[in-house]
This record gives structure tokens, sequence and C-alpha cells, in this order.
């Protein structure tokens, strides 16, 4: 263990400033306060702190975090309270403290809500101050370095499957390079074990094959003496790369570990940006590049900081080699990020750097996350993405995961941009939403006001912040529609008993629904978590029916307007009056069953399922057969389009063509000058003389697809033409 006096030193050698009497003090409150506590390896327990205290001396970290350091395990796992460290210690490292100590105490329903809790506490404590990141981070590195002594399996693979998912990106993000790649390292260790023990043997076999087991060194100086002789005066180092880094790019790549050739990496140091590229020169000149292995980010740095010029070569004694160059200054926020310039940052106060602006995304996408996985599921979308960096018609560079769509783009721009977006030009071309963008194109958000997202855009967006605010959206409005048609299905249901829907007859009977309000009643009835006649029961059987307003005679069972009958297998008044299906999205609160493609003109009747809301079907689908002896799940609809609707709705039919030349493309001619547009074509059975296509047309209604069946029913290459069911 670091003795007391040798740890005081460690800090005082980088910051001759700091609080010598408040680290003494620290040092003996931990080992008092952690007494006999023992680790699984059989260590003293105050061994951990005094560990996590030695990480943080390397990142140069001020005496506050090393103060936190040896106390950040102290209001979790032994008597001490929050307050005595504030009283003791000030309230700078209460706080840290604070913002470290895990959520043991939280009783949730499962592990991964568990961590994801604590990472939502993590990143709101990170938020107020980044040392509670970097104490978090020191603290993961010690625990992972002694991962062997647990004894469950399952234990050591779950602390380091969180180790990897969560931590090893974060330290990533904030540009801690070498607390990355040893976590990395050692969760690789844990986590597939057989897979680096290959790695391994492969990188001794080579080094033992070799003639030369200097060959790096042999291949650096190679480098350095060309570098000089071309009047560079560089560093040249280089390493092996690390087993992960190796297994992760085989992975990637999909190729055998004989298929690799850069699995050696150089670094060239030299003092000014400007040499870098001089360096670059000579290093192309002299040696081959390998084509599209080029990376600016000097100009263009990661979202971390992170600045150097990569490029891989065919270098001395031909082999492929990957080179990095940079200046001792990117260096160093390479190998330690937020740490490397923390203190910097502190004087200044500027905390608006690119280490800092992921850190609002998250903490946005946090804000309006549901629930705490949901969350987890977001940010693991941001930390786990590599990037394009993408520009603004002004120039602005906008860095985003790979993958990303123009939708992506918008949002990152601004949520009300990503809101407003009805469409993206790139490189000056219009092109579709979820088209993917490349590094160096120039985006155009189109948007419009009032804009508003579609569900649509959930299955192709990549980036956590987009995909959040979409959700946002879907459930927004989706809670909009259900309150909208619990509201009518209540109203109904109460008209069709002789009594007219009050207050005070519902608030008595919100909790045996489990509903807080009467909103949230409506919107439980519209979803089909409860039915009205349900509600209705509830409300004449108990004490609240004194509160049921009866109907006047002679408008009992109106409704809005003329009575609407229970509708049931074909059955239904048929008349035009019924709950208004009118403006809904699909797939929210109201939405079109698939089986039957019901369109405007059609006889339709809505069926309540629990979760989804109303599907409206035709009224001789197939599929109501199956609701038969439910008849509380039937709901009178009708179509309640004005003159005025331009909408289009999908229509499916059923085609036979014969297999002859031109027979498809006759098909879809006579689809296009009839005004319809194909929008899915599916073949459903094939023989040697015809083809049976299930197809999707986009229509006005009904009448505007019999005209369509009509025509292409004379068509000589098609043989029948039926309204299509799944």
């Amino acid at each position: 263990m670091i003795r007391q006096l040798d740890l005081v030193e460690r800090v005082k050698s980088y910051d001759p400033r700091a609080d010598e009497d408040a680290l003494n003090r620290a040092y003996v409150f931990s080992m008092k306060a952690h007494g006999s506590q023992l680790r699984a390896s059989g260590d003293p327990y105050f061994s951990h702190p005094l560990e996590v205290a030695g990480i943080l001396t390397e990142l140069k970290l001020d005496s506050d975090s090393i103060v936190t350091g040896l106390l950040h395990d102290t209001v979790e796992d032994t008597v001490a309270t929050l307050e005595e460290i504030e009283a003791m210690f000030g309230d700078s490292v209460a706080r840290l403290v604070d913002g470290v100590t895990k959520l043991s105490q939280l009783e949730l329903q499962s592990v991964d809500t568990r961590q994801a809790e604590n990472f939502r506490k993590l990143l709101l404590a990170t938020s107020r101050d980044i040392r509670v990141l970097l104490v978090k981070l020191a603290d993961r590195l010690h625990n992972m370095r002694t991962l062997q002594y647990i004894k469950s399996p399952e234990k050591r693979q779950r602390i380091a499957r969180e180790t990897m998912e969560i931590y090893a990106p974060l330290a990533e993000r904030i540009g801690m390079q070498r607390i990355k790649d040893e976590l990395e390292d050692l969760c690789f260790i844990a986590l597939y074990p057989e897979a680096r023990d290959t790695i391994i043997a492969r990188l001794d076999f080579l080094r033992e094959k070799g003639q030369d087991h200097q060959l790096t060194s042999k291949i650096a100086g190679q480098l350095r003496s060309t570098l000089a002789e071309n009047g560079v005066i560089a560093d040249v180092a280089g390493r092996e790369k690390r087993p992960y880094s190796i297994w992760r790019k085989m992975q990637r790549q999909k190729v055998e570990f004989a298929q690799l050739s850069d699995i050696m990496a150089f670094r060239i140091l030299v003092e000014e940006p400007a040499e870098c590229y001089r360096a670059l020169g000579v290093v192309h000149t002299h040696y081959s590049c390998v084509p599209g292995r080029f990376k600016d980010y000097i100009s263009t740095p990661k979202r971390n900081g992170y600045k150097s010029l990569h490029t891989v070569i065919i270098g001395p004694e031909q082999r492929r080699i990957e080179v990095q160059i940079r200046t001792p200054d990117m260096h160093e926020i390479a190998e330690y990020g937020v740490a490397a310039h923390w203190q910097h940052k502190q004087t200044t106060g500027h905390k608006d750097g690119p280490e800092y602006r992921w850190l609002r995304e998250l903490l946005d996408i946090l804000d309006h996350a549901v629930a705490p996985d949901e969350f987890l599921e977001h940010t693991k979308l941001d930390l786990f993405q590599d990037q394009v960096f993408c520009f603004t018609p002004k120039g602005e560079l906008i860095a985003l995961p790979r993958g990303a769509t123009p939708v992506d783009f918008a949002y990152e721009v601004h949520s009300e941009v990503g809101n407003a977006c009805v469409g993206a030009r790139v490189n000056g071309r219009v092109v579709p939403l979820r088209e993917q963008l490349n590094h160096g194109d120039q985006v155009e958000i189109i948007t419009a006001e009032p804009g508003s997202p579609s569900p649509e855009w959930e299955k192709f967006v990549v980036s956590g912040k987009a995909r959040a605010a979409v959700r946002r959206f879907i459930r927004t409005k989706q809670k909009t529609e259900y309150r909208r048609l619990g509201e009518a299905i209540l109203r109904k249901a109460f008209l069709d008993s002789g009594y007219e829907p009050t207050d005070a007859a519902l608030i008595p009977v919100l909790d045996r629904f489990h509903a807080v309000s009467i909103e949230d009643l409506h919107v439980a009835v519209g979803a089909g978590h409860c039915n009205g006649p349900e509600i209705v029961g509830a409300v004449l059987e108990g004490p609240s029916a004194k509160d049921a307003k009866p109907v006047a005679r002679g408008k009992r069972g109106l409704g809005r307007g003329r009575k609407s009958k229970a509708a049931g297998p074909g059955r239904g008044d048929g008349g035009d009056v019924g709950v208004p299906i009118r403006g809904l999205i699909p797939g929210m609160a109201l939405h079109y069953a698939n089986c039957c493609h019901p369109l405007p003109g059609d006889r339709i009747v809505g069926i309540i399922t629990p979760g989804k809301g109303v599907a409206v079907h035709t009224i001789d689908c197939e599929t109501l057969d199956s609701f038969h002896e439910t008849p509380e799940r039937w709901l009178d609809v009708s179509w309640d389009l004005g003159p005025e609707e331009e909408r289009v709705f999908v229509g499916r039919l059923h085609v036979v063509v014969a297999n002859a030349p031109g027979g498809l493309a006759n098909l879809a001619t006579v689809v296009a000058r009839h005004n319809g547009n194909i929008t899915n074509l599916k073949i459903t059975n094939r023989s040697a003389d015809f083809f049976t296509f299930a197809v999707d047309i986009e229509v006005r209604d009904n009448r505007h697809l019999n005209e369509i069946v009509a025509v292409l029913r004379a068509v000589p290459e098609v043989s029948s033409v039926e309204r299509g069911w799944n």
C-alpha cells in the first residue's frame, strides 16, 4: 500500500499548493472508517480507496479529488455520514463524494434498471463537476484490476460487461485513452479469456518466428532517420496493438488473425502543429500509403478534443503499419483527456469544449426518457458509435454517429429543427431522410411549420438524441389520441346506460382503475386497458351512483348525435355517426388494420385492443370472427373526412400475372396512369406460368382502388385481381 507520506509527496510534486493537511486527515479518516473491513482478495479494504487516490495522482488532479478518492466509499460502506465529511473537509469534497457514492440501497426490479439508475446519478453529478467522473473511473479501474478475486463467475462477467458498455466508452468520450485501453483489456480477460489467450499466443509466435526480435525498434529507427534526413526532428515510438484492439478489428472486419497486416502502430511527436503536416508529407513521399486510411483529426478534432493525424503505410521492412502524428500537447490530451487540462478549465471557468457538449446532450436525453432502461439504451447509442463529420451550409462542423441520417443531423443542430424537418439536401441534392451521411457532406435541412416528427423515423435514426426526441413526440401524441378516444368511448357507455358522465361520479372510482386523474382514466380507456361498460358498472354499483346524472327524456343514448348501436359481426346500423377517426397518426390510438386495409367508403368497425387502442377493420374482415365472443371490444366508427381532405390510404390487391415479358411493367404502368402509387410489391406464389403478387397501392378511397382493379382486369397479362388479405 502507498504510505501516507508518499501519497502527500506525489501530490505536492505536481501541485505545490495542495492542501497537505486535508490529505493527511482524509488518509487517517478513511483508514479508521474502514477499520477491519476486508476485500475479496483478503487485503484490508482501505487498500482500495488508497489505490484509487494513487491513480488520481497519476492524472495529476487537485487535492480535493485525491481526498474524494480516499473517502469515496466511506458513506456507502461505513458508519460515516455525508454531514461528517462536509464538516471535516468542506462542501466541495462532500459534493464530490456524494456524486461518486453508489445507490446500492436503491430497491429496483432488475440489474439493468439498477445500472441505469446509477448511471443517471453519475451523469447528473458529473454535469456539476467533471471530477466526479474522473474519480469514478479511477474507482472502476482498480476494481477491474482486482476482479479475479471475486468468486462468482456470473458477477465477474456482469461487472466486466457493465465496464465495457458504460465506463470504457465514457473514458474514451472524455479523451482518457490510457484508462479506456486498460479497462477494455481487463474486460477482455473476464469476458473472452480464450480469444485473448489465442491472440497473445499468436503474437508471441510471430515475435519468436521473426529473425529480428527488435523489429518494432528497428522500424521506429528507420522512420526517425527518414524524417531527420528531410529536416523533421521527431520522437518516434512503436508498439504492438493491444489484444482487445486486434480482436475488435477482427470482429468488425470479419477477418482471421492471419489476414490482419497492420498490427503495429507508431507515434511520431513533433513540436508544432505545422510540423505534423511536414512529417506527414515526408512519410507519404518515402512510403506507399494505403488508400482510404488517412484521417485528419487536427483540422477536425474528435468530440473529446482528440487531435492527431492518422495514416496507414507500407513502411520500413515492407511492413504495413499505422502511423499517428501529433505534438506533445496533443499527446497529453490523447492520453489523459479532460484530466490533462482540467485545472485550466477550472481557472478560466470555460466548460463549453467538445468534452462537455456530449454530456449536455446526454442530460437532455435523461430529462425526457420515461424509464431508466430507455435512457441507458439511448446513452449507449451515443457512446458506442464511431463518428462522421458533416457541415452546415454555413460551414459549421457537426459530429454524428456513423450511419447517421439527415434527421440525426437536424436534431444535432437543434431539437426544434429536428421536429420541423420535412426534407434535406446533401451536397446540393435532395435525398431521402433515411439516407446515411458520409464524411464531409454538406447538409441543408428543409423545415416547415408546423412540423412534427414521423413515427417512421425511429426505424432509421441512430443517435440517442434523435431517437429520444421521436419517442417523446410519439408518447405525447399517443396520449392525446388515447385521451380523446377514451373520452368518447366513456361518454357513449354512459349514454347507452341512460346517464351523463360527470366528474363527481368518476372521481370515487379512479383508484379502482389505477388512475390518478380523470384524464388518466380516459387515457386508460382509449388504450384499451379498461372498457367503458366496466367503468359505468363500477360507478352505478358504488357510492358514487348518486352523482350520476340521468339523461333527459328523448335524449337517451344520443352520444354525439344519433344513437350508435354496439356493433358485432355483420351488425351495425351503418350510420354516418361514430367516433371520428380523422387526422390520426397510424400506429397510435387509432390505426388501420393490416389484415383488410380499410379505405374511405368501406363499412368499418373498431376493435379495442389492450395497449394498442382501436384497430379499424372492414365490416367483412375475416379477422373479426375471432372477436365474436367479446362484444364489449366492438365499437362503431365511421369515416369523418371532409371534402377538402386529400389524404392517401394504402389498399392491398392480390394480382395473378402471366409469366410473360412486360407483364409486371404493364401492371405498374396501369396503376401509375390512374394516379395510384405502388408502395410495396411481394411475390406470394410462383409457377412456370403465373406469378401471384401482393401489391400495396396508395389511393384516395375505395372508389379509386376499384377503378384501378377494373382497369387491371382488362390487361391481357393479368389473370385475376382481388382485394387482398394478409
